[in-house]
């Protein structure tokens, strides 16, 4: 497929663009559209606003500032087609089911509302989780306020993922209800001959003094470990949008366990008002490439906001999170730890941006990114930033590399452990900072087998 410019035609848009681009676009939008005669005249209108953005970009290189570590070349030889919808069997999602949601699971295969496998018997009333198609009239009148609200400008793929969008996960927690249990969303990827383009679209609404948690998860069928290259690639372009009202909570897990073949470009954007909470677990563990544009949108004072990550690249992976925390109220506070521990040639990126204007006046934030390197053809690019007009804050940024150290091996091997044991140890405690505020169980102990498998020599 070249990357030459071309003219193409989009819903009637015809204007010079990427070809490449307007390849996906096209894959895009043969997708049949699920949500239902109600939502048709106002999400075509917002694909169309979507699609003509798309053709007036490109897709990203080197030259971009927000892209210039990140190599998609790889990305762009693949030529991409539409999914089909596949029929999954319990027994294959036993190997995905959680303990602490077995009846609070929404379940989508490649891309396909999958309602065999969803089971949301255990929520409660004033909750919703379900997909566009379903949801009811009071609440389809007021989708369109919120899909497609927190785009950023110039963000091709999150552009490229509303020009298409044909159905959404859609989790609304009602005013003053509170969820106890997590909601699973399922996203699973079953591979086909051809590769495939997927994107999945999340929407998660939580209005005023709502309490809720959830569990983002990302897979792919597989014989034995995902992490596994099988020669069968696939993209995966998803968007998640969260809009936290006055005094709402959301605990968000996100995990990505993308198989060796798969390419998984994402944005999460999360809108803040007043007093809200909002606290994200992201461990990152598979893929051939991964990016992951987390951008927090504050839009009320006395906001409070989580931000812990885990990174694991191994091979030749890449991985790349981009955050950037926006505060335009007083009375913010952010804080946000993210590691990666990077082995053989894999390559991480990091940067992190917090905006502290002169209305963000009494902000406390704390930013720090920790890196291990495990190889000495392992390398990191990491960028913390802090932009600060305000004269009344409290904030700090900073971002350390390091290996592991000798002296804390030798006093593990002093005390009776042999090498191999002492340095898993040492890895262990890294990554279990993070791991250990994720808090379910069973979901704990299985990234920790992960992370435990991927570290042994």
């Amino acid at each position: 497929m070249s990357n030459s410019v071309a003219t193409i035609n989009a819903n009637n848009f015809q204007i010079n663009s990427d070809a490449y681009l307007g390849n996906l676009l096209q894959v895009a939008e043969s997708m049949t559209n699920n949500f239902g005669d109600h939502l048709n005249t106002s999400m075509e209108e917002l694909k169309q606003k979507f699609a003509r953005e798309v053709v007036k970009l490109n897709i990203p290189n080197n030259k971009d500032e927000a892209w210039r570590f990140t190599d998609l070349s790889d990305l762009q030889k693949i030529d991409f087609h539409a999914p089909t919808k596949q029929n999954l069997s319990d027994f294959i999602l036993d190997g995905f089911k959680l303990q602490e949601a077995p009846n609070s699971r929404l379940v989508f295969v490649n891309g396909f509302y999958d309602e065999n496998l969803s089971d949301i018997s255990a929520l409660p009333d004033g909750v919703y989780v379900g997909n566009l198609t379903n949801l009811d009239g009071s609440k389809k009148e007021k989708v369109s306020h919120f899909l497609g609200q927190n785009h950023s400008d110039n963000e091709v793929f999150s552009a490229l993922n509303t020009a298409g969008i044909n159905d959404a996960f859609v989790v609304w927690v009602d005013k003053n209800v509170e969820v106890d249990i997590p909601i699973h969303l399922l996203h699973i990827v079953a591979k086909e001959d051809l590769p495939i383009f997927i994107q999945p679209r999340i929407l998660m609404i939580g209005e005023v003094n709502s309490r809720c948690q959830i569990i983002e998860y990302y897979g792919a069928t597989s014989v034995g470990c995902s992490d596994a290259v099988g020669g069968k690639p696939y993209f995966t372009n998803v968007v998640t949008e969260i809009h936290l009202q006055e005094n709402a909570s959301l605990s968000h897990c996100r995990i990505q366990r993308e198989s060796g073949d798969g390419f998984h470009i994402a944005q999460s954007a999360i809108a803040q008002y007043r007093n809200s909470s909002y606290t994200i677990n992201e461990i990152s563990l598979g893929g051939k490439l991964y990016r992951h544009n987390l951008d927090i949108l504050q839009k009320g004072e006395q906001t409070y906001t989580n931000l812990h990550g885990l990174t694991m690249v191994q091979g030749k992976q890449i991985a790349d999170t981009h955050s950037h925390v926006s505060l335009n109220h007083p009375y913010g506070t952010v804080n946000q730890l993210h590691k990666y521990i990077l082995d053989d040639s894999g390559h991480g990126i990091f940067n992190g941006r917090v905006d502290v204007p002169k209305l963000a006046q009494e902000t406390n934030a704390a930013q720090l990114n920790r890196n291990l390197l495990l190889s000495p053809k392992a390398r990191i690019n990491t960028k913390p930033e802090l932009q600060i007009t305000a004269d009344n804050v409290k904030c700090a940024h900073g971002a350390t590399v390091s290996q592991l150290e000798a002296d804390e091996i030798f006093y593990l091997r002093s005390r009776g452990l042999n090498e191999d044991d002492a340095r898993h140890l040492l890895l262990d405690a890294f990554a279990g900072e993070i791991i250990e505020k994720i808090p379910y169980q069973s979901l704990r102990q299985r990234l920790t087998q992960c992370v435990a498998c991927r570290t042994i020599d």
